[in-house]
């Protein structure tokens, strides 16, 4: 039986390496395989690849996928972003289980924070 986690996403990018380290350390990801076309990051939960495009896509397409991940407290989350090169977005949303924030990586790509609130 293979062990690879069963669901996660796929990020486009130029700079495969440069944007890993953000997803790694932002996630606190452990680094799954790595080669001249992908590197693959895990967290037990979830798994990132950030993946050369294997054909011609325009840039602005590479942000075709919003992921979640859930964080134990949003606000430090969104502050880390900055500090790793990322963004971080104004606004917040809740509901009765989660309040929600957006961040993007050093290529813009969007991500939905999740805090849960029991």
């Amino acid at each position: 039986m293979h062990s690879a986690p069963r669901c996660g996403v796929i990020v486009y990018s130029a700079n495969i390496k440069e944007l890993s380290v953000f997803y790694r350390d932002m996630f606190d990801m452990k680094l799954l395989r790595e080669t001249q076309d992908f590197v693959s990051l895990g967290n037990g939960e979830m798994n990132v690849v950030v993946h050369l495009p294997p054909v011609a896509i325009p840039e602005p397409q590479f942000n075709c996928v919003k992921m979640f991940i859930t964080v134990e407290n949003s606000l430090l989350a969104r502050e880390k972003a900055v500090l790793l090169g990322g963004a971080a977005f104004d606004g917040e949303w809740s509901n009765p289980v989660f309040k929600v924030c957006n961040i993007a990586d050093p290529e813009g790509n969007h991500i939905q924070l999740r805090e849960f609130l029991i």
